[in-house]
């Protein structure tokens, strides 16, 4: 009887080493010292010094390699290894990252945790709404999402994550003081740290370059009344802008010459290169049309009519979606083909307003962390601070997520998000204000909405324009002052 007990067991036994050899085998595929050894060269042919200074190297890319593919995790709404990355402390590679579950009423915000490493990285470990198991706990996170913000968010007492607001600046950076009327719009160049414009009420673009020392690079001079708005072309080459004297011009920068100019029967109040076909230039005016003109020749390719003035304009990334606010304060979607530059007219999201303001801001957004997608701000001369998120599928269908109500403004102010600094936590709008300063807000927060204030102006802020970094801010007074900020470094 004891024979086929010993058979049995050696049976076992080999069983049980055989699985360990298969899963040593499964094992050494990942592991970095066993890749390093199969990719290195034979010692006949090489140098043995070579050999292992590519031991080693290999070793050090096959465990990165490791570390990345574990960084970039799915969890059900998107990838979040971007954050992780800009948010990751120095010892990265020698951290172990817990996941976090979210709880009830906490899905989708940023959430506190005791733990060091989780207080500086995203978990991917989120649930969504339809996650939860109860009515109720589902109801309860709904509504507190939709509000974004909670009551222990402003009670919070707990360190941020940096040890510098991402909204704190460390002073000016630069000033220019030539121009001697009101500067109404202000921008920087398309994808550019360094290149900045603005125009003004009596006519003028001045091109400036903020690197140090600052300077003024051209003067373009040919309107005849205000410049009401401008935008750069994607080789930051040309400028197009508009004006109240009814023309749309094309000036090349280099040069400094006006090369185009195409003549309309009243004011030119909105103008925006495509953003994929920099041939189209899409242009608003007061007779409540949206003209799409050909750069290359300056004809009118196609036109659609909405129901009051188009005083403001954005396209989506992609070229195929036209946002437009009017004089009554309603912001309007239009579809657009960018191989022919036909419109069509899709929707229509009407102020909540009994007073119609007419609309000063309208800026496309490619993704938010509030929102989970693109999004959409819209800011009227009535102090409205209104937060859409866009659906794309629905063909740039608007919803309200959230709104601020500010101060009435006497002058067409503009307001600009805060895409970097909103990464840290919250949604930042930036926004000019009749009391001569610059305001940061939090649409988060249900109380002390405004974070932070920069002073040094002496009249009405009219422009806000970001540089590309987002390390320098550039606004534009009622006199004629142009100043940028510096903001201050993070670790």
């Amino acid at each position: 009887m004891a024979e086929p007990t010993i058979q049995r067991s050696s049976l076992e036994n080999h069983d049980h080493e055989l699985k360990e050899n298969i899963e040593k085998k499964k094992d050494s595929t990942a592991n970095p010292e066993f890749f390093s050894c199969m990719l290195q060269p034979s010692p006949a042919d090489s140098d043995p010094n070579y050999i292992g200074i590519r031991r080693f190297l290999l070793h050090r890319k096959a465990e990165s390699g490791v570390l990345r593919r574990k960084d970039w995790r799915f969890n059900g709404k998107g990838y979040v290894a971007y954050r992780n990355y800009i948010s990751r402390p120095r010892n990265w590679e020698n951290l172990q990252i817990p996941s976090r579950s979210s709880t009830p009423g906490n899905s989708g915000r940023w959430m506190p945790s005791p733990s060091p490493v989780s207080q500086l990285l995203e978990s991917d470990s989120w649930n969504s709404l339809k996650d939860l198991r109860s009515p109720s706990q589902a109801s309860q996170a709904l509504s507190r999402t939709t509000s974004f913000s909670s009551n222990a968010s402003d009670t919070d007492d707990r360190p941020r994550r940096r040890s510098e607001p991402a909204y704190s600046f460390v002073g000016m950076h630069c000033i220019f003081d030539q121009c001697k009327a009101m500067v109404t719009v202000i921008k920087f160049g398309h994808m550019s740290s360094d290149l900045l414009a603005y125009g003004a009420s009596d006519g003028s673009l001045t091109v400036c370059s903020v690197s140090m020392p600052p300077s003024v690079i051209k003067q373009l001079i040919g309107h005849s009344k205000d410049v009401t708005d401008f935008d750069f072309s994607t080789n930051n080459q040309y400028i197009a802008s508009s004006s109240m004297d009814k023309t749309v011009r094309v000036w090349d920068i280099s040069r400094g010459l006006c090369i185009r100019v195409i003549y309309g029967v009243s004011s030119q109040l909105c103008i925006r290169f495509h953003p994929v076909n920099n041939n189209f230039l899409s242009a608003g005016n007061a007779k409540k049309e949206i003209n799409v003109f050909n750069f290359s020749t300056g004809r009118t390719i196609s036109k659609t009519v909405v129901d009051g003035e188009v005083t403001a304009i954005d396209h989506d990334h992609t070229g195929q979606l036209i946002f437009c606010g009017d004089g009554q304060g309603c912001i309007y979607t239009v579809s657009m083909n960018s191989h022919t530059g036909a419109l069509t007219r899709t929707h229509r999201n009407r102020s909540s307003s009994k007073h119609r303001s007419a609309v000063t801001t309208v800026q496309y957004r490619t993704f938010s962390l509030l929102a989970r997608g693109p999004v959409l701000l819209a800011f009227t001369r009535d102090g409205s601070l209104s937060f859409f998120s866009v659906s794309l599928e629905m063909k740039g269908y608007l919803t309200l997520r959230c709104s601020l109500k500010l101060a009435p403004r006497l002058h067409s102010i503009r307001a600009s998000f805060c895409p970097l600094l909103s990464l840290e936590k919250g949604e930042y709008i930036v926004a000019g204000s009749e009391d001569a300063n610059v305001y940061f807000y939090d649409l988060t927060r249900p109380r002390n909405t405004c974070v932070n204030k920069l002073q040094g102006h002496g009249y009405p802020v009219i422009g806000i324009a970001w540089n590309h970094g987002e390390n320098l801010l550039a606004s534009s007074d009622f006199g004629g002052t142009v100043i940028v900020w510096k903001r201050a470094k993070t670790a």
